[in-house]
């Protein structure tokens, strides 16, 4: 499996290239509008086809670069049941989509939105803004629910092999990943704490509103791109 871990500073998203070099296809997760051209420059110097976009959700803090890579590419764009419509895939929890020979499993993991996926390859989870570095992803928008999330990531994600590798669609810190073993641990937000303490934890935050909240939510339901360009 070739993979790399790509950087947006203006909004500290991840974005994360994971490819099969033996069938040169590859898969982009999480892409930023702003970012397409180097993207699509990397991926034609490995060599590779981008064959699918994995979105993890409607995200509310930048735009997605899906709607552009796809009328550049023709890739397909891979969202949960409950996302954009205008994606290709719709897929649910438990099922697998496969790019070459690699098979990313879908496990749904709403909270942060009500659209959540997380997507597993090998031993690499891709968590979104559900699980991230010592954190969790806010609840109190788009849907979002505290308890719902601390179902998803301690009845879904814990699940999995503690030695399994978290990469997340943001770290503000500049923390690159981590591992399931270490969250159940060291996550001030989880560690030690019960279904209630968790919910009171998320409702007492009182976070300011992302800066591109409105922006972001409506072009991304229309995969980044106008509507009348997102319908493929």
């Amino acid at each position: 499996m070739l993979f790399r871990q790509l950087l947006d500073p203006e909004t500290s998203t991840y974005t994360y290239l994971v490819a099969d070099p033996i069938f040169g296809e590859a898969a982009l997760i999480d892409p930023v509008l702003e970012q397409v051209d180097r993207d699509l420059t990397l991926v034609k110097e490995l060599g590779l086809t981008l064959t699918h976009v994995l979105e993890t959700h409607v995200h509310a803090d930048h735009v997605t670069g899906a709607g552009l890579l796809r009328e550049r590419t023709g890739c397909q764009v891979v969202a949960s049941m409950k996302g954009a419509s205008c994606v290709n895939v719709h897929v649910r929890h438990g099922e697998q989509v496969r790019v070459g020979g690699l098979a990313f499993w879908v496990l749904a993991t709403p909270g942060h939105t009500d659209d959540s996926l997380s997507y597993l390859v090998g031993d690499c989870l891709f968590t979104g803004d559900a699980l991230l570095v010592r954190g969790t992803g806010r609840t109190d928008f788009q849907n979002g629910d505290a308890g719902q999330l601390y179902d998803s990531i301690t009845r879904v994600l814990f699940l999995l092999p503690d030695e399994t590798r978290v990469y997340p669609a943001h770290d503000y810190q500049g923390r690159m990943m981590t591992t399931l073993g270490e969250e159940k641990r060291f996550n001030p937000r989880l560690a030690g704490k019960d279904r209630a303490a968790f919910i009171q934890l998320m409702s007492g935050l009182h976070l300011p509103p992302p800066r591109n909240l409105e922006l972001a939510v409506s072009a991304n339901r229309a995969c980044g791109l106008p509507a009348e360009l997102s319908q493929h």
